[in-house]
């Protein structure tokens, strides 16, 4: 089945899918439609979920809550900025860059001293930097080798173990082996004093290590929010599931593997 990733081409979604499957894919211009597109069963979805120095995606965290998908993998892709441009560093009026870049390229933005204006991919940051000779974007090596732009400065990121977290979505959820972890999303509805602690209660009696959590609005008004919950796959993870469902809606993404990216 053809694999469906953020373009256009140049995105680190770009460059992790064709690392994971060796073709290139189908390049869908938001997110969104990404979660669309695998809702349906026409594609794969790869996206990404959470980075290491900006923290979760907004996008994909909404598609997860709008789209009756499964999380069917996972995979982990070093990323590293370089600043590309037509001309040098002395010569740049203006940074493009993607939000998440911004954030993680944040310190080395300030040192700089330049405006950066802000686009809705790092591919777009390349066509931005080509269409106005003094401007650089902020994007990766990749990018720059693909659009044909000089690198003019590299390790614009703020730690180098910068690292982002991409996940594999599909209509129907996995079902082989290697399974290493799990993924739900909880509402409570109504807010209750104690409810984080009630929430995570049946994991810590157990034993069982959450790997993240993270809580994004609701959309039913200020203060109240959904909580997604990643957490060590399991007989006695499957137990705490049980005893929460009793107390919270939840919904299941599912449990899956660690894809391997070749680097």
């Amino acid at each position: 089945m053809v694999i469906a990733v953020l373009g256009p081409a140049g995105t680190f979604s770009h460059e992790v899918a064709v690392r994971l499957s060796g073709a290139e894919p189908l390049l869908l211009p938001t997110i969104s439609a990404v979660f669309a597109l695998a809702e349906k069963g026409e594609a794969i979805g790869i996206v990404p979920i959470e980075n290491s120095e900006a923290g979760g995606v907004g996008p994909t965290l909404d598609g997860l809550c709008r789209y009756d998908v499964k999380i069917t993998g996972e995979c982990y892709l070093p990323i590293h900025h370089t600043l590309a441009s037509s001309v040098s560093i002395d010569d740049v009026t203006e940074i493009y860059a993607h939000p998440q870049t911004h954030e993680q390229c944040s310190e080395a933005f300030d040192r700089l001293g330049l405006a950066v204006i802000h686009t809705s991919s790092n591919a777009a940051s390349a066509l931005k930097a080509l269409e106005n000779r003094q401007g650089a974007a902020a994007i990766s090596d990749a990018a720059a080798e693909y659009y044909g732009i000089p690198i003019i400065l590299r390790g614009l990121e703020n730690n180098a173990s910068n690292t982002t977290r991409f996940i594999r979505i599909e209509k129907s959820g996995y079902s082989g082996e290697g399974i290493i972890k799990c993924s739900i999303l909880i509402d409570p509805e109504q807010d209750v004093p104690g409810l984080l602690h009630a929430l995570l209660s049946p994991f810590a009696k157990r034993n069982i290590n959450l790997s993240r959590i993270e809580s994004r609005p609701s959309g039913r008004g200020i203060g109240s929010y959904r909580f997604f919950l990643d957490f060590e796959s399991g007989e006695a993870a499957q137990e705490a599931l049980n005893e929460l469902k009793k107390a919270v809606p939840v919904r299941e993404f599912g449990c899956y593997p660690k894809l391997v990216v070749q680097l």
